[in-house]
């Protein structure tokens, strides 16, 4: 009786090994390192600009060690925290505006371990430092696109249909006014407006202008487009994140037209602006033809070298069109992007092309910037903030037939710049402007505290915890904590492997884990001490304690496994990390209390007479 069949034995060991290995690579800690970059994608890091930092770092006499250059720009590693933000603006002044250096920590897992996939679990904001970012979503200027959207549309429209308008403009109120001299142009276009845009409250008037047709947005339609931008934009700004590799960030709404960015690990703002991506979208327009009005047209310049074109004011679709897009080369090796429109931006774009073959379409690249300037107000001196818009060209080719869903930009500069404007399409644009409202680091100190804070109140319980179950249940008390101990390293290997973010809460998670892989051993332990007492012999009181207390462990893990499902799908930021760790504790306590105790007392007991066992304080003598 008790005897584990060698498969089964096996397994166990082969999980305490498995957990061991994946576990270590948390002994590992961090390097404190400075990362550089080209600011834009076309900017490329070479040895002449990792020699320019060490110089600059040598003329200084910081200490650094290890300097790499790699596909994503150059590491250089130090010794401290206080070492590396020394680093920082020595590195900067020597590269000059073009880089961007950032702060950043490099991981230290050996080779031979990374090879296998092992990692160090990632640290949340509250553990590792990091960014917190306040946006704001300009719902006014959501509202004002899709109203010049629309205005586009409908100038399309009535060219189709051939009716004639004086002037067709976005007026105060937001309104959409179309200015006719006849009433049969007006009924005309007042029909299309009715079948074209339901949103609309659509009214005609007679004025000194001429015959009017005015289009409003309804408010169930204002309300839509303000929840779409925010929606839109927190998906995006995810996606971009996500793209650029940052561990665990935390992007959620908040309130009306507000976003909160939270980046672990990064301790510098304009570098996590960075990782954010171009708060930007981008516009896609004709080339003004050489007799086109000048009312009708603007002048842009290149955003990589000075020379300027002039294009349509009109637009054809804007990046939120944009499904898909990835970087590739053409036929003569150059990098160019392939795009993949919705539906909707398909048929507009075909619409639109299939008259200008031959012309050449823009790509505008289109910024919404703060400029940050001190005024005076009642003697006293105020930051004020002026926002403006920037737009550029990134691309300028020639139609060659008409453009469906499917098309491709082609005459960029280099590979990283391919890259990166693909990867602001993949993310997908956002759909209204958001400006940076509140900014604030957590420096790696602080997290600091919090991990030795957080891991002395584990340390502390779980020695408690070792000794209580020492002296209380002797031998099978020391099992019991050979379970706890491995417990805590498949959880954390499990964690690692998921790539879970630890954080404060998270910590508070594994602490009442350790609680609950206890409760299961003493439901255990008291059924065998129960049995023991009503005189059934030690092997059978063992089987039954094991079999029979099973569903009590069960019936009271799954419950604790519900709630913590519940906190996660309902929950945000530390209530997810605690939530995350719980449930994951919930299963390893539950096999580490049940099958690896069990494992373990079948090899010391099983197959063997026994006339009592250590078991606290019965030990029971079979007569």
């Amino acid at each position: 009786m008790n005897k584990n069949p060698l498969w089964k034995t096996l397994l166990v060991l082969a999980s305490l090994v498995w957990g061991v290995i994946y576990a270590i690579p948390n002994l590992y800690p961090d390097d404190y390192a400075i990362q550089v970059s080209g600011a834009r994608g076309a900017i490329s890091v070479t040895d002449a600009e990792l020699k320019k930092a060490q110089d600059a770092l040598d003329t200084a006499g910081i200490a650094y060690r290890q300097p790499e250059l790699g596909e994503k720009g150059i590491t250089i590693r130090f010794d401290s925290n206080d070492v590396q933000l020394k680093a920082q603006p020595i590195i900067k002044s020597a590269l000059g505006s073009d880089y961007v250096v950032a702060l950043n920590l490099v991981p230290t897992t050996p080779e031979w371990l990374a090879s296998m996939g092992a990692s160090p679990m990632k640290l949340g904001l509250d553990l590792r430092g990091g960014v917190h970012f306040l946006l704001e979503v300009d719902l006014e200027k959501a509202t004002q696109q899709n109203l010049e959207i629309a205005l586009s549309d409908i100038k399309s429209s009535l060219r189709e249909a051939k009716i004639r308008y004086r002037q067709v403009s976005i007026v105060e109120g937001g309104k959409l006014e179309l200015v006719f001299r006849q009433e049969s142009e007006r009924d005309e276009a007042l029909a299309i407006a009715r079948k074209e845009f339901p949103n609309y409250l659509i009214e005609k008037t007679s004025s000194d202008k001429g015959e009017l047709v005015t289009l409003q947005l309804s408010e169930a339609r204002l309300r839509e487009i303000e929840d779409y931008a925010v929606s839109q934009n927190l998906s995006t700004i995810r996606n971009r994140v996500n793209e650029l590799g940052v561990a665990e960030p935390l992007v959620q709404r908040q309130g009306r037209g507000r976003i909160i960015v939270q980046l672990p690990g990064v301790q510098d703002t304009a570098a996590a602006k960075r990782v954010l991506g171009a708060t930007a979208n981008l516009e896609f327009r004709l080339e003004a033809s050489p007799d086109a009005g000048v009312g009708t047209t603007e002048t842009f310049k290149f955003r990589s070298d000075p020379r300027t074109a002039v294009i349509e004011k009109d637009i054809i679709i804007t990046g939120s069109s944009v499904a898909h897009a990835a970087q590739n080369f053409d036929e003569h090796g150059q990098p160019q992007v392939n795009i993949k429109l919705d539906s909707a931006g398909g048929k507009k774009m075909y619409r639109v092309t299939a008259n200008a073959v031959q012309r050449r379409m823009a790509v505008l690249f289109v910024e919404h910037k703060e400029r940050i300037r001190m005024a005076q107000e009642n003697g006293q001196a105020v930051e004020k903030r002026d926002r403006y818009v920037e737009k550029n060209i990134i691309s300028l080719a020639t139609i060659q037939s008409p453009l469906g869903n499917d098309f491709r930009i082609t005459g960029l500069d280099s590979v990283p710049e391919a890259s990166e404007l693909a990867l602001l399409l993949r993310s997908g644009a956002l759909a209204a402007p958001v400006y940076f409202v509140e900014e604030r680091t957590v420096g790696p100190s602080l997290g600091q505290k919090n991990i030795e804070a957080g891991v002395n109140s584990m340390v502390i319980g779980f020695v408690l915890v070792l000794v209580f179950m020492l002296v209380f249940y002797r031998f099978f008390g020391f099992l019991a904590n050979i379970a706890l101990a491995a417990n805590v390293v498949i959880l954390v290997s499990i964690m690692a492997m998921l790539s879970a973010t630890l954080t404060l809460p998270g910590i508070a998670g594994i602490v009442l884990t350790v609680g609950m892989a206890v409760d299961a051993n003493v439901l255990i332990f008291e059924r065998i001490r129960e049995e023991l007492r009503n005189g059934v012999p030690v092997q059978s009181a063992i089987h039954a304690g094991y079999d029979r207390a099973f569903i009590s462990i069960f019936d009271s893990n799954i419950t604790t496994l519900i709630a913590a499902i519940i906190m996660f799908a309902i929950g945000s930021g530390p209530v997810k990390g605690f939530a995350v760790t719980l449930s994951i504790g919930i299963l390893t306590s539950m096999f580490t209390a049940v099958v690896v105790t069990r494992t373990i007392t079948n090899m010391v007991y099983g197959g063997r007479k026994l006339d009592s066992i250590s078991i606290g304080s019965i030990k029971k003598a079979v007569s």
